[in-house]
C-alpha cells in the first residue's frame, strides 16, 4: 500500500471538551477503505523537555508528584509551550531556569517526539543544555518538586530495570547516552 493510500480524511468534527491544557475533539473521518469511523482527540499547545547535564556526567532531575497516576516521579525539566506560536527554544530555556534555576551555555536540539500519536496531536521538542550556571527557581504557584543531582549511568540503568516509567524521561535519558556515545 502506497504511504498516501494510508491516510484519512476529516469529514466532520466537534468540541468535546475545552479546558487550560487539553483540548478534546470528535472527529467523522473517511478511511482508506472509504468507509467512516470516529476519531477522539487531544488537542495540546505542545511542549519542551530539557535533560541538563553536568562536566560531571550528572543530569538535573525532579522528583514530582502526578495526580493521574498517584505517584512521585523521576523526570527530567519540562514544560509546555505558552502557545503554538511561542519559540520552543525560548521556552525551554524559560522552563529550565524556572523548576531548576539553571541556565545553560549551550541548548542543544535533540529533535521532536509525539508521545502518544495515537490520541493526541501534543509534539514535545528535546534539548540536552550544557555548561550550566546554577541559580535561583522560579516555580509556579501550583509547583511542587525536588531538584536532584544523579549520575547519567545511574539514571541509565534505572530506565533499563524500568525504574523511570516517564517516557520523556526515558527517551531522553536513552537518546543522550546515545548521543555522547555511552
Amino acid at each position: 500500500m502506497e504511504e498516501r493510500e494510508l491516510l484519512e480524511t476529516r469529514l466532520d468534527g466537534e468540541t468535546i471538551f475545552d479546558g487550560k491544557i487539553l483540548h478534546v475533539e470528535l472527529d467523522t473521518v473517511r478511511l482508506p477503505n472509504g468507509k467512516s469511523a470516529s476519531r477522539e482527540l487531544i488537542r495540546h499547545v505542545g511542549a519542551v523537555c530539557i535533560l541538563p547535564l553536568t562536566e560531571e556526567n550528572e543530569i538535573i532531575v525532579e522528583r514530582q508528584y502526578r495526580y493521574p497516576v498517584d505517584e512521585v516521579l523521576t523526570e527530567i525539566p519540562a514544560g509546555k509551550l505558552d502557545s503554538r506560536q511561542e519559540d520552543r527554544l525560548s521556552a525551554a530555556k524559560r522552563e529550565l531556569r524556572e523548576e531548576t534555576g539553571v541556565t545553560a551555555d549551550e541548548m542543544i536540539d535533540l529533535g521532536d517526539f509525539f508521545p502518544a500519536a495515537a490520541y493526541s496531536d501534543e509534539r514535545i521538542t528535546l534539548y540536552l543544555a550544557r555548561g550550566l550556571h546554577f541559580g535561583a527557581r522560579e516555580l509556579d504557584e501550583d509547583e511542587f518538586l525536588n531538584v536532584r543531582r544523579v549520575p547519567l549511568e545511574t539514571l541509565l540503568a534505572d530506565v533499563m530495570a524500568g525504574k523511570i516509567p516517564d517516557v520523556k524521561t526515558q527517551m531522553a535519558i536513552l537518546k543522550v547516552a546515545r548521543y555522547l556515545g555511552i
